[in-house]
């Protein structure tokens, strides 16, 4: 019996992630349509807000779609987008299993706090590698820890 519910806890995490995956790949995807849609046409908070409320209107059950989160999917887009090398997106440059994985507030931490890419990069791999919690990655966004790790990294590879 033990064993059972351990099996039905692990398919319950295992969904829950896959959700989160597929939600994220949602907003990127929403968020490239916002950016190409800005590209084409002269628009303002208007049409944003408008979007907001078609997409509330149509999708009564679902949350993610205001226009305050509407924002923070475009900007979320736009800070990876940013900085293209070699013509890559920078979230190809990375695992998708990483960005993908990381929970949507997590992200939000991340964008708020991160100016520089990189530093967003390292902070998501070590939620993923150490299963951080919103609050803990939070009290790490306020350390020096990605100054602290790179000067370590740096001094071990002379």
């Amino acid at each position: 019996m033990s064993q059972l519910k351990k099996d039905i806890r692990s398919a319950q995490v295992k969904a829950s992630i896959h959700v989160n995956s597929e939600m994220l790949r949602l907003y990127w995807s929403i968020g490239a349509e916002i950016c190409e849609k800005q590209k084409n046409v002269k628009w303002g908070d208007g049409w944003l807000k408008e979007l907001s409320h078609q997409l509330m209107s149509e999708f009564p059950n679902m949350k993610g779609f205001s226009h305050r989160n509407l924002k923070y999917i475009r900007q979320w887009y736009l800070f990876y987008n940013e900085n293209v090398a070699f013509g890559q997106q920078l979230v190809a440059q990375i695992s998708e299993d990483v960005f993908f994985s990381v929970p949507w507030g997590h992200h939000l931490y991340v964008l708020t706090k991160c100016k520089d890419v990189k530093k967003a990069f390292f902070y998501l791999n070590k939620t993923v590698e150490h299963g951080w919690s919103r609050s803990v990655l939070l009290n790490f966004l306020d350390t020096t820890l990605y100054e602290t790790e790179r000067i370590t990294i740096n001094n071990f590879s002379k």
